[in-house]
């Protein structure tokens, strides 16, 4: 322990000693101890409710720990590390952490310092605790008390973020109870607006590596989770980190952490622009591919660089651009040259698909032969891949999302044989992961229908439809659907169940459903 820090300890064990003496409640004495130590040390909110229980971080991390233990969860990633950069203010702890955090001190997150309510949508009060504005003690109240505070900004304009972070908590509250929240102009303006400042951070310009590890480790969890995450849940909990990490940047840091600070914002902004495209706004999708872009020119990495480049051209490829789309791949695969990544499997796979839309608009036989070449180069680059890069979903490339592409991209060509007998084996491999599950039987479906058996086509395309939840019902999954019922009235005129299909689209799924099959 530092001189410094030995002297914060003694004169807060000072100020606990008299609030024991007179009967003052911990909250009372955590608000003194803020009082005394905050104008000397810089004493954090959060910090001084520790200092005013007199226990150690690893106390705290203990009753955090037994808490997810009691709620029968798996046990969390959080130490003393990432305990001492929320008592130091350098990282803000996620809405989970922050409800058991609460839980320890018996406070809501604004006698800890932080604005908003808590996710738990209750409250953790206690006779005397902090609550409505800072320093202000409030009388007894009953304990079954379920009021929730969120601090007014003065002056929303000139805040570091934290109104878009309340409109994003919001939303993540409505959506833990059950809500379904539609993409709505107060949730696109937050999202714009956080997106902004981290644009204005990259061109303007201290975190532990520690820190970072955890930030680096939390973009990768994201990851994983995307496929099992209903999109409008994941997008808060990206942007929130997102926004942590734009804060962070805001401070001059040494190269070598700020590069790493750049790659992280690269990647949860790539991220956030595949939500967008999931939830169907091409613009907000372009944009945050657009700040993904800038924060990875500012690395040097080719491979990051590449990476971005590749999942910006899903936008065009999506929504309905194929030259546009074709552009992007050709650029991703130069960006990787010969540099083992995902990228360059990825980026002649996206290549493939836009010839197989060129192709399916009445291009000529080159353009399937260019496709079938570019199917060729993704197999081998996926060859040369890590281990590590082939499992993971966002920032890798797994070979299940290559069979799933290819056998798209032979669907869109008319290889129905050979599409088929791909895309059964890419869904033997997927476990989870629904929203490509879905995707890959519009297109067995498809395969239906190309070889004239639109009654097939259809009760495939239904079944797809009804597996599929509320949080996945997204814009991708409609168009798909939508696309497949056209096409089916388009070759087979109005067969039966056809109506039925297509108003099924058009309804909302129930509110209680959940997804069926292996999600």
């Amino acid at each position: 322990m530092s001189g410094r820090q030995h002297k914060e300890t003694e004169l807060a064990r000072r100020t606990r000693a008299r609030g024991l003496a007179v009967g003052r409640s911990a909250p009372r004495i955590a608000e003194e101890v803020f009082e005394e130590c905050g104008p000397q040390f810089g004493t954090t909110r959060i910090k001084s409710h520790r200092l005013a229980l007199g226990i150690a971080l690893a106390d705290v991390i203990e009753q955090v720990r037994a808490l997810f233990e009691r709620d029968g969860k798996p046990m969390p990633g959080i130490g003393e590390t990432l305990l001492s950069a929320y008592e130091s203010g350098l990282k803000r702890p996620g809405p989970e952490y922050l409800h058991y955090l609460c839980s320890v001190y018996r406070v809501e997150p604004v006698a800890l310092g932080y604005d908003g309510p808590c996710i738990c949508g209750h409250g953790h009060r206690m006779p005397g605790v902090v609550r409505g504005g800072l320093g202000e003690v409030q009388p007894d109240s009953p304990p079954d008390s379920r009021e929730l505070f969120i601090k007014p900004l003065s002056d929303p304009s000139a805040d570091g973020g934290e109104e878009d972070e309340n409109v994003l908590r919001r939303t993540l509250l409505l959506l833990i109870a059950g809500t379904t929240v539609p993409m709505n102009e107060s949730m696109l303006g937050a999202a714009d607006s956080i997106r902004r400042r981290m644009d204005e951070t990259l061109v303007s310009t201290t975190v532990s590596p520690a820190m970072l590890d955890h930030w680096e480790e939390s973009a990768a969890s994201f990851g994983r989770q995307y496929m099992n995450t209903p999109p409008m849940r994941q997008l808060c909990d990206v942007l929130l980190e997102f926004s942590t990490v734009r804060q962070a940047m805001g401070h001059h840091q040494p190269i070598d952490l700020q590069e790493r600070l750049c790659a992280l914002a690269a990647r949860l902004s790539g991220l956030a622009g595949i939500i967008m495209i999931d939830l169907g706004d091409q613009r907000m999708a372009r944009a945050f591919f657009r700040t993904s872009r800038t924060a990875a020119d500012e690395t040097g990495d080719r491979a990051l660089r590449a990476w971005v480049t590749a999942r910006e051209a899903l936008v065009p490829l999506f929504y309905g651009d194929p030259r546009e789309a074709l552009n992007l791949a050709k650029k991703s695969r130069d960006l990787a040259g010969q540099t083992p990544c995902a990228a360059k499997a990825m980026a002649p796979v996206v290549e493939a698909r836009a010839l197989s839309m060129l192709a399916h608009s009445g291009g000529k036989k080159d353009v399937v032969d260019q496709a079938k070449r570019a199917l060729a180069r993704a197999r081998a680059a996926f060859a040369q891949m890590s281990p590590a890069q082939q499992e993971d979903t966002v920032f890798g490339y797994t070979e299940r999302q290559l069979y799933f592409h290819q056998g798209d991209a032979l669907t869109r060509l008319g290889q129905t044989i050979e599409a088929d007998l791909i895309l059964e084996q890419a869904l033997e491999k997927y476990d989870g992961d629904l929203l490509d599950q879905t995707l890959i039987r519009f297109d067995q479906a498809q395969c239906r229908l190309l070889e004239g058996d639109g009654s097939e086509a259809l009760r495939m395309g239904s079944a797809a439809v009804k597996r599929v939840g509320p949080g996945f019902r997204t814009d991708i999954i409609t168009r798909r659907a939508v696309d497949l019922g056209k096409a089916i009235r388009a070759k087979c005129g109005e067969i039966s169940g056809l109506p039925e299909y297509m108003e099924l689209i058009a309804t909302p799924a129930p509110e209680n459903s959940a997804p069926e099959g292996d999600a």
